[in-house]
């Protein structure tokens, strides 16, 4: 009985595969020095992972083959691995053997052999009364089942273990909302728990991304808002990045970052928080802001963005001395600009019941002016957010123009009360952010097209000219921040047209990258092939009144929470709620490849598995244990699969002959063998190519 490991695709559904990393949100994550005691935790890991992968095999195979013990079968060979033999010793009459490729495993039996089908229909094999086929159907199904019953065990198990000891993973509950992204367009916000989706309960955020990735059609959607009112919205999530998301991150805490490299700065460098007087250090806790208690990051961000054009002072615990709260004061950040303005687009996404949607604005809109300004020449594109949000309360009139079927475009009055919500505030996370104005409730595009250069600025100086196309951005970091990536020293961004289900990216993430990287040089080339690449770097105006409202460079821990048993009894029943969960979770992933609700793309193979596991396992024991419940449970399910040389194949096969009475033909049984070996191999080709070329493991 074969187990394959390359035939086994875990789930790569975002935020890290649901385990958490030590400092995330951030966009540069450091990486530690190198160091004797770095070597040995990386050797301990490495090892942690091939014990663990070991263990999910051997468990399968020790299923296997002890109820072909108890059936009295005759085994021949118990092997963790395949092809050449490395290590074999015999006891009794069964030879245990460690095996060349550790994809996998395999139970040799008297009369069973997935190499050579016609064993199973040998009538000499079959009168030995110790061989795989003298065997009643009924124990020749006890013996291929046995494997598969051993992974639930042991997916139960690794569970119940990973609980005791407890589980640090993400709430459920609302980081940052992408603009144009379902959630924002239900007008979810920063702070507000989902407790529900589609009928199922949400206790951490990577229940909210299964829930979402393995459903189909509309979802409703429950929860609490950050202000204590409850919401019941309708979601249908779109399919990004190859999978269906509503665009929500996880959350953020009020702990700055603490690594075990002492030197990682607790900020952005060149940030206002890297300015701040005393300095912040790691472990560093929020408590307040100008006197203000805050108890989560909604509130503190709410604050940063009502005081973002004026110096704030952090009240702060310190770890050394908790009992008297230290103050920080932090200037505030303004936009380190390039001096070009871009053309606007059209209105990708808007919010429900806003004030656009209510008085009349469509998408595919494209704003032209606000209040006899011209937007594109007397408001920058990226500055019309906040634009809007000086005037709320007061009724505007905002210009816009619209497409019309078989005629002209036309230019509509739309006048509306924008609400007091600033720009930047839903920051351009992603390549293709649009610009989101929550003060009015739209999503639009920015065109990187030049309307206009300042003189004197650094687009001035580098030689951009009015009309130039911008083709593509290149961030050259310098060496800090080149070193915090790994000595990955640039960021490239494309903004040419759509290539496959790649989206091209939009000219407000180039910005946003520029506020998180000082000192870097942007690198221009141009539509125009004839034109030189533009050099240049975006510098801070002291004199500017445009706000950065977010954290100013201080670096956050996301937030956690523990899931952890009471006892042995209560980790056994979340063991088996789990891995009944992980079970119907792979067949809604099944289902999804199917039906396209989710891209292979989204599927790793066997390196992919193996790269996971080295990062788990340096999270602990506890999060490698969840990680073998998973891989447990995923390998149950997928080796039952009815595919011949898999479990699943051979019992098909059991079960034609329970209800027919006679063994499916030698003929039948050998080709539907070497079927199955051939879409073994080419899965394993394809998995393995997702690993090597797309989710670049050996990169």
């Amino acid at each position: 009985m074969n187990v394959l490991l390359l035939a086994h695709l875990l789930p790569a559904l975002a935020a890290g595969h649901g385990f958490p990393a030590l400092a995330a949100g951030q966009i540069f994550p450091a990486l530690a020095a190198f160091s004797i005691e770095a070597l040995v935790s990386k050797a301990g890991s490495v090892l942690l992972v091939a014990v663990g992968i070991g263990l999910v095999i051997f468990f399968h195979e020790l299923g296997h083959f002890a109820v072909a013990k108890w059936c009295d079968v005759n085994v021949e060979r118990f092997s963790i691995g395949f092809g050449p033999i490395l290590w074999s010793r015999k006891y009794g009459e069964t030879e245990y053997a460690l095996s060349a490729i550790p994809f996998g495993g395999y139970v040799k039996m008297l009369g069973q052999d997935d190499l050579d089908p016609s064993q199973l229909t040998s009538e000499e094999l079959a009168k030995d009364p110790r061989s795989y086929m003298a065997k009643p159907v009924s124990r020749r199904m006890a013996i291929i089942s046995a494997g598969v019953v051993m992974n639930i065990i042991t997916g139960v198990m690794f569970y119940a273990i990973a609980f005791g000891h407890g589980i640090e993973t993400f709430p459920a509950q609302v980081g940052n909302v992408l603009a144009g992204f379902p959630a924002w367009q239900a007008r979810l916000q920063t702070g507000d728990k989902i407790t529900s989706i589609a009928g199922r309960p949400t206790t951490t955020f990577e229940d909210i991304n299964r829930a979402i990735a393995l459903t189909s059609g509309p979802i409703e959607v429950t929860g609490v808002h950050a202000d204590g009112k409850s919401f019941e919205v309708q979601l249908t999530p779109n399919l990004s990045d190859g999978r269906r998301m509503i665009g929500v991150t996880p959350p953020l805490s009020l702990k700055v970052i603490k690594t075990k490299e002492a030197a990682e700065p607790p900020a952005d460098p060149g940030s206002p928080a890297a300015e701040a007087s005393p300095a912040f250090q790691q472990g560093d806790r929020v408590v307040g802001l100008d006197k203000q208690s805050v108890s989560n990051f909604a509130q503190l961000q709410q604050l940063l963005v009502e005081n973002r054009a004026k110096p704030v002072v952090f009240q702060v615990d310190r770890e050394s001395d908790p009992a008297h709260p230290i103050e920080v004061t932090v200037p505030p950040q303004r936009f380190r600009q390039m001096g070009m303005t871009m053309d606007i687009g059209k209105i990708t996404a808007m919010v429900k019941d806003s004030p656009a949607e209510k008085n009349g604005i469509q998408e595919g809109d494209k704003i032209i002016r606000l209040n006899n300004r011209t937007v594109g020449k007397e408001i920058d594109p990226l500055r019309l957010p906040d634009e809007l949000a000086a005037l709320a309360g007061q009724e505007v009139t905002v210009v816009v123009q619209r497409e019309m079927e078989r005629a002209e475009p036309k230019n509509i009055d739309i006048r509306l009360v924008p609400t007091n919500k600033p720009g930047w505030v839903e920051c351009p996370l992603r390549a293709d952010s649009p610009m989101s104005a929550p003060a009015i409730g739209v999503a639009y595009s920015v065109i990187p097209t030049v309307l206009q250069v300042q003189p004197g600025s650094a687009a001035d100086k580098a030689g951009v000219k009015n009309g130039d196309r911008i083709k593509t951005a290149e961030l050259v970091l310098p060496p800090e921040l080149a070193k915090e990536r790994g000595g990955k020293d640039k960021i490239e961004i494309d903004f040419t047209a759509d290539k496959g289900s790649a989206k091209s990216a939009t000219w407000p993430y180039v910005v946003y990258l520029t506020q998180l990287a000082p000192d870097c040089t942007v690198r221009l080339t141009f539509t125009n092939k004839e034109r030189d690449p533009a050099d240049l770097i975006p510098i801070v105006d002291a004199k500017s009144d445009w706000f950065m409202p977010g954290t100013r460079g201080l670096r956050l821990l996301q937030e956690t929470i523990t899931l952890k048993s009471d006892g042995i009894a209560d980790a056994a029943v979340m063991g088996l709620t789990h891995t009944k969960n992980s079970i119907i979770d792979l067949y809604l992933t099944l289902r999804n490849l199917f039906n396209r609700n989710l891209s292979p793309e989204n599927v790793l193979g066997p390196l992919g598995i193996i790269s996971v596991a080295y990062g788990v396992a340096q999270q602990g024991v506890a999060q490698m244990c969840l990680f073998l419940g998973i891989l447990s449970a995923n390998l149950a399910v997928l080796n039952f699969l009815p595919i011949p040389v898999l479990d699943g194949g051979h019992m098909v096969f059991l079960i034609w002959e329970a209800v027919t009475r006679k063994r499916p033909s030698e003929r039948v049984q050998i080709a539907a063998t070497y079927f199955g070996m051939a879409f073994v191999l080419c899965l394993a080709i394809f998995v393995f190519y997702l690993d090597i070329f797309v989710h670049k493991v050996m990169g």
